[in-house]
Parts: structure tokens; C-alpha cells; sequence
């Protein structure tokens, strides 16, 4: 039996998984290893990495809804036929980021939900807490099979630009989510959101200069900002019919995601 650690994973991946080898299953440098993720409605095969003999390491795939699926590990070696040397069961869970995500995109255009997330603003978390909170929110939203009549601004499309009103993107730049505003700013009424002032007369990119935030300032006043570094978002994807190709580029995986 292999162990898998964690044994479980938020369904939007990009998490790492360790997997423990059993004695028997270290073998040789020229054997290739692979994890076969089987859900009800879609299968993942990704690649790994040998961190030494009896671990290897790789990325959770994303996945589409929550259920517990059948992990298959295959061993493949030039010349023989590829084995599945050992079973493990895995979990896709809701975590709180995706709640999180949910929840954000739900209220785009709710001005109580959206003075709720300024309150929050008070007990400012730590700078390392930020990050991770913008990380994994910006992995659920990019997610998070939006409608395609969603806007950063909310449904109701009929309010002009100079109502004042709290919008995501205050919330994004107010907590300094880096990678959460830049995924805003790709989105409709991302763009239309910087010119909008709040009750206090503060626009998205005021805030950002008042608070000191110039990397933040600089993604939403330069044209040529470009998507902000993070592990996560170093990974590229490919689409095609039914079938995406992922591929991690810190620790260098590959992912291939097919409806079963």
C-alpha cells in the first residue's frame, strides 16, 4: 500500500502530494511513475517527481466536485507492460477558500456583503496569512465555472459609473490581494472597477497609493504590468475537446485531465 499525504485536496488542486513508496515498490532509476486519479465523471493522470528512492512528489489535479476517488499508482519501464502497483482512495473537498470564492463572486454587486468584507478590513491579518489568502481564493476563483453574464460590478449593469459603492475590487486592493486583483482585472467590469469611488470617494488605485501598495499600484496604472509571480499561477494549460493538458512548472509536472 502507498501512502498518499495529504489524502486529500480542495478541488481547484495546485496542492502537493507526497507518496510514500513500500519497499518493494523502490526500484530502479529507469522505472517512470504516475498517478491515476479516477472520479464519476473525470479521470487525471499526472506525472512525478522522485524526491528520493521511497517518495515521489506531485501536484493534486483540479477537480469537479467533491467525492472521494480511486488513486492509482502505475509504474512504467521501457519494454514491459504498465503496471498499477498499488490502490489508494483521495479526496476532493470545499475548503474555506473556495467557500471564500463563492461567496465573492456571489456578492459582486451587494453592497451589504461588500461593507461586511471592509469591516473585516480592521483586524488586518499578517502579511503572510495575505498571501496565502490570496493564493488559494485567486486558485478557487479561477475555478469557479462562472456564468457568462458575471461582472467584477455586479448583474445589475444599469448603474452608472458615478453612483458611489463598494466593489470587489476595493475589497481585493484594500487587502492587498495582489494575484486576486489581477484576476479581477481580466474579467468584465475588472477595467470599468478602477475608476469607481466608494462612499469615502476612494477608487481602487487611490487605495492601493494611500496604503503604500506599489506593486498593486503599478498592476492597475501601468499598461504593461504583466501577472504577478506566484507558484501558482506558473502553470499553463492547454485545452482541447474534452481532454487539458497542465503543466507545473515548479516541480515540473504534467497533468492530463479527460472526461471519463
Amino acid at each position: 500500500v502507498m501512502k498518499l499525504n495529504p489524502q486529500q485536496a480542495p478541488l481547484y488542486g495546485d496542492s502537493v502530494i507526497t507518496v510514500q513508496l513500500t519497499e518493494e515498490d523502490k526500484v530502479e532509476d529507469d522505472v517512470v511513475f504516475y498517478l491515476v486519479f479516477t472520479g464519476s465523471t473525470v479521470q487525471h493522470c499526472t506525472s512525478t517527481r522522485k524526491i528520493n528512492p521511497g517518495s515521489l512528489e506531485t501536484i493534486s489535479p483540479g477537480h469537479d466536485c467533491c467525492e472521494t476517488v480511486k488513486v492509482s499508482l502505475c509504474a512504467s519501464r521501457e519494454g514491459h507492460p504498465v503496471l498499477v502497483v498499488a490502490e489508494e482512495t483521495f479526496q476532493f473537498v470545499q475548503d474555506e477558500a473556495y467557500d471564500a470564492a463563492q461567496f465573492l463572486a456571489t456578492c459582486a454587486g451587494n453592497q451589504q456583503a461588500l461593507n461586511f468584507t471592509r469591516f473585516l478590513d480592521r483586524s488586518r491579518p499578517p502579511a503572510a496569512d495575505v498571501d496565502f489568502l490570496d493564493e488559494k481564493v485567486t486558485l478557487a476563483f479561477r475555478h469557479l465555472k462562472l456564468p457568462a453574464e458575471w461582472n467584477v460590478l455586479g448583474a445589475d449593469q444599469s448603474l452608472t459609473e458615478n453612483i458611489p459603492r463598494e466593489t470587489l475590487m476595493h475589497f481585493a486592493v484594500r487587502l492587498g490581494l495582489l494575484r486576486l486583483t489581477w484576476f479581477l482585472l481580466q474579467q468584465p467590469g475588472g477595467r470599468g472597477a478602477l475608476s469607481i469611488h466608494n462612499n469615502e470617494g476612494a477608487t481602487p488605485v487611490s487605495l492601493a497609493l494611500e496604503r503604500g501598495y506599489q506593486k498593486l499600484h503599478q498592476l492597475l496604472t501601468e499598461e504593461e504590468a504583466r501577472e504577478p509571480d506566484s507558484w501558482s499561477t506558473l502553470s499553463h494549460t492547454v485545452h482541447s475537446g474534452d481532454y487539458s493538458v497542465k503543466h507545473h512548472r515548479r516541480l515540473n509536472v504534467y497533468m492530463l485531465t479527460a472526461e471519463a
